[in-house]
């Protein structure tokens, strides 16, 4: 264990380290949470202010959902497909120092229909392409629906996300978060991707 994610779990009072890929398939990756490090930058990048509605797709057991509520203040919903790991993140929102600014739902994202005050995403490779598309699908929907600047975070690209994102006409290119120096995993991929649609509303 992560000394240092440890340490922060610790003070949000939540249990969100491990990898769990039990029920990972091809089309529905394993569990395994952002580091802290990783989230430090993010919540420090001015991206995510208080006013914003954060959604969380494949939030397993809620680290990113109550590290952001409690860094930046803003709300956030994670959803979760996987049930036995949405009963972990329940059990942290009851006892999390940041649980009042979020809420979790159990349910597959790619039914799921975005509330119209989310303004930000953030994906950390929860699943294939495949389901990604379909995803992406219901955003734009949200978006047409009630226009918005919705900004889109993705830490740990795959090549194949990244490809699917340069497809999308609503997407611009924002930024990128260099996290290179944080893990010893593959270095190019050790980066946020940060993108957006209705950039100039």
């Amino acid at each position: 264990m992560n000394q240092y994610d440890d340490a922060w779990d610790k003070l949000l009072r939540i249990k969100t380290t491990g990898r769990d890929d039990s029920r990972a398939d091809q089309y529905n990756y394993p569990y395994e949470p952002t580091s802290y490090a990783v989230l430090e930058r993010l919540a420090g990048s001015g991206f995510i202010k208080k006013n914003d509605v954060l959604l969380d797709y494949g939030c397993g057991k809620g680290r990113v959902d109550f590290f952001i509520a409690y860094q930046t203040k803003a709300k956030v919903i994670g959803i979760e497909y996987d049930e036995r790991i949405y009963e972990k993140a329940i059990a942290n929102k009851n006892e999390s120092v940041s649980s009042a600014k979020v809420q979790l739902v159990l349910t597959k994202a790619e039914t799921y229909d975005v509330p119209k005050e989310v303004n930000k995403c953030y994906f950390f490779n929860p699943f294939s392409v495949e389901i990604f598309g379909k995803v992406m699908s219901r955003i734009i929907d949200s978006y047409y629906t009630n226009p918005r600047p919705i900004t889109l975070f993705f830490y740990y690209p795959s090549s194949e996300y990244i490809a699917y994102l340069m497809s999308v006409n609503e997407l611009d290119f924002i930024d990128e978060i260099d996290c290179h120096d944080i893990s010893d995993g593959e270095s190019a991929r050790e980066k946020i991707l940060i993108f957006s649609m209705g950039y100039g509303l």
